[in-house]
């Protein structure tokens, strides 16, 4: 019974949709904007860089604290717990209640939550996200990436830790469900379409 509880606060965590609390306090409503997606890169295209990054680190501390509350019960839940709570916190940002079920793609909250639980793996995927952004400045493509990168890393790293078997399949997961949210940049990359982070898109190539 605890851990459904646990389970339903980490959903309640990633649902909190700050870069729609964000937009509103500037008298936006983010999801009439740009893209319509609710996630740090409209917030930065919309709002500009100090919103945007405001709510990426935001977004971020979603997924870390999901994790960190898992935790705090380890001693009397089981070892899968933090996995499990990682994957709703990212359910419940792709899948705010308090947005009508339409949320982000669940980069930012999954990156922030795999940096706590497993810290290798997550900095290597923020790596290749950096790396890629760099010289692309393409944010899906960097994002894209970095979730392929995530499982290989836990592969090659984690077998030690008591609850690899249910991060790799989590790695895997959410990498899933990434690159199912990314569908249409996919398609825009593939057309030479995608815009680049600081660039000013025509109406055909702004989702964001």
């Amino acid at each position: 019974m605890r851990a459904a509880l646990l389970l339903l606060a980490a959903y309640l965590l990633g649902s909190l949709p700050w870069s729609l609390w964000a937009s509103r306090l500037r008298g936006v409503d983010l999801r009439t904007v740009g893209s319509g997606n609710l996630g740090a890169t409209n917030v930065y295209r919309a709002l500009g860089p100090a919103w945007g990054i405001g709510v990426l680190a935001l977004d971020m501390l979603k997924g870390a604290a999901a994790v960190a509350l898992a935790r705090s019960f380890s001693s009397q839940e089981p070892v899968w717990l933090p996995s499990a709570a990682l994957v709703t916190a990212v359910l419940g940002h792709v899948f705010t209640v308090f947005a009508g079920f339409r949320g982000g793609k669940g980069v930012a909250t999954g990156l922030g939550g795999f940096l706590a639980l497993a810290p290798i793996p997550g900095f290597t995927a923020v790596g290749v996200w950096l790396a890629l952004f760099a010289v692309s400045r393409i944010v899906s493509l960097a994002s894209l990436a970095a979730f392929v990168a995530l499982p290989v890393a836990e592969i090659l790293t984690g077998s030690g830790r008591p609850d690899f078997a249910y991060v790799v399949g989590l790695t895997v997961l959410v990498a899933m469900l990434v690159w199912w949210r990314h569908r249409d940049n996919i398609r825009r990359i593939l057309g030479g379409q995608e815009p680049r982070l600081g660039s000013k898109p025509g109406a055909g190539t702004a989702r964001g």
